[in-house]
């Protein structure tokens, strides 16, 4: 099994097209991966709670079903705080980028 993964790991098809799909190392990649991993996580890990009180709150007085949606969404999205897993995947993105 490692003899196969190791022979995986040194293709240099793969290679190749891991390489391709690391980003340029430019300030829109750095701020792609932080305004769409990062941002999101800690704002969840900060104010998770009330954001989901106050999309509760609301759900019981939208009127219109595209307001019904955004309000589920946001519970959906901030019920459970931030997530660890997604801030490692933006911090392992980061460290992709620069390495």
């Amino acid at each position: 099994m490692k003899t196969k993964v190791k022979k995986i790991a040194e293709n240099p098809k793969l290679r190749e097209a891991v390489h391709s799909m690391k980003p340029t190392r430019t300030i829109w990649g750095f701020l792609g991966v932080v305004l769409f991993f990062i941002v999101p996580e800690v704002i969840a890990f900060l104010w998770g709670g009330e954001i989901t009180q106050f999309a509760t709150q609301a759900l019981v007085h939208a009127d219109s079903a595209a307001l019904k949606a955004y309000y589920n969404a946001l519970i959906f999205l901030f019920e459970d705080g931030g997530s660890w897993v997604n801030l490692g995947i933006g911090i392992g993105f980061l460290v992709w980028l620069f390495r």
